[in-house]
């Protein structure tokens, strides 16, 4: 029997370890070579419930995770407003790093990581999964073969339910400190990425944001409407809020000029001769985070692959910044104040 090479050892640790991390764990044990061997949070209930789960040490600070675990490559699953820093700390070391989304909480922070990204010689990929949906694939090789015609602009509505119990149970997430917003950073950032992936890229945006039914809870949005502008033309809407009584689907509708696509759990392609195609996810999830679906699977199996292979990741932080870009937009827009403070942030860094 012909064997091939033995998968290359990589010693992994996972930085925080709330209810995303979990999606990670399970991925890391699918990935051959990967071997898990630390776990890190500041939360002592979370962390004793890793370490438990796991078998692996447990940190509470990074830099002694750095030096006793060693690992080659870190998770990391944290708040927001502690991306950015946890990433470029990583990076420094030559570390490689598959960062939940977003990149960063702020402009600034996300410029910052940009920059260690570009210099350090370790590779980041910013978890955007949703473009590893079977459905969402077929669509941008539609889209991008030209069977369709010229993509006139798309619609994307997010009709999801937060109940104030998940923003008590994690404070952070309705903080503009910590969250660095609401609903579009948290929840319709995916649609918003995939949008401006399969239509192009975003040139300007602009919307308006409220908190219809959570302000006694959080001081972030759960209602935002937004209009993007796209390299080429096209315009897209979106339409996106927590304020709804249930977990109804996301969908977005691409209009061309040879057909149009709906995308949701599946997609339909329907052609100008009248043909329609449908395309259906390879496998389910189940369990009780099977709405994550086994896209982060797919995502992180990538990354591990092509980790000896020249050249960033496809899904590095500069290709994040495209919906992370579309979102600062739409805020800036909704809130003058902010703007006028990051203009002049912008002019006293252009000024350096």
């Amino acid at each position: 029997m012909t064997r091939g090479p033995a998968p290359v050892l990589r010693r992994v640790a996972v930085i925080g370890c709330g209810d995303i991390a979990a999606l990670h764990l399970a991925a890391i044990e699918t990935v051959p070579g990967a071997q898990l061997v630390a776990v890190c949070d500041v939360d002592a209930d979370r962390l004793d419930a890793a370490t438990a789960a796991t078998g692996v040490p447990g940190f509470t600070e990074l830099d002694r995770l750095f030096d006793e675990a060693r690992p080659d490559v870190v998770h990391i699953c944290t708040p927001h407003h502690l991306h950015a820093d946890q990433a470029i700390r990583a990076l420094e070391r030559g570390i490689d790093v598959i960062l939940e989304k977003p990149l960063a909480h702020t402009r600034e922070e996300a410029e910052r990581l940009l920059a260690a990204a570009e210099h350090s010689r370790a590779k980041i990929a910013v978890c955007f999964q949703n473009r590893y949906n079977r459905p969402a694939e077929r669509a941008k090789e539609l889209l991008d073969s030209g069977e369709l015609g010229a993509v006139l602009g798309a619609s994307a509505v997010v009709p999801w339910h937060r109940t104030a119990a998940y923003y008590e149970d994690r404070p952070w997430r309705g903080r503009w400190e910590t969250g660095g917003g609401g609903l579009l950073m948290n929840q319709a950032i995916h649609t918003i990425d995939l949008v401006q992936w399969l239509v192009g890229d975003p040139l300007e945006a602009t919307g308006s944001i409220a908190t219809r039914a959570l302000a006694a809870t959080i001081e972030v949005e759960d209602t935002a409407e937004l209009r993007i502008v796209h390299a080429g033309g096209a315009t897209s809407t979106v339409y996106a809020t927590v304020a709804g009584v249930a977990n109804l689907p996301v969908r977005i509708d691409v209009v061309c000029e040879l057909g149009t696509l709906s995308l949701g759990a599946e997609l339909t392609a329907r052609f100008a001769d009248g043909r329609v195609e449908t395309t259906v996810e390879r496998v389910t999830a189940s369990g009780a985070r099977s709405y994550w679906g086994v896209s982060h699977e797919r995502l992180i199996q990538d990354f591990y692959a092509g980790l000896d292979e020249p050249g960033a990741f496809w899904l590095h932080p500069a290709e994040a910044r495209k919906a992370f870009d579309v979102i600062q937009d739409v805020y800036d827009a909704a809130i003058p104040e902010r703007r006028e403070v990051t203009s002049v942030l912008a002019a006293q860094l252009d000024g350096r």
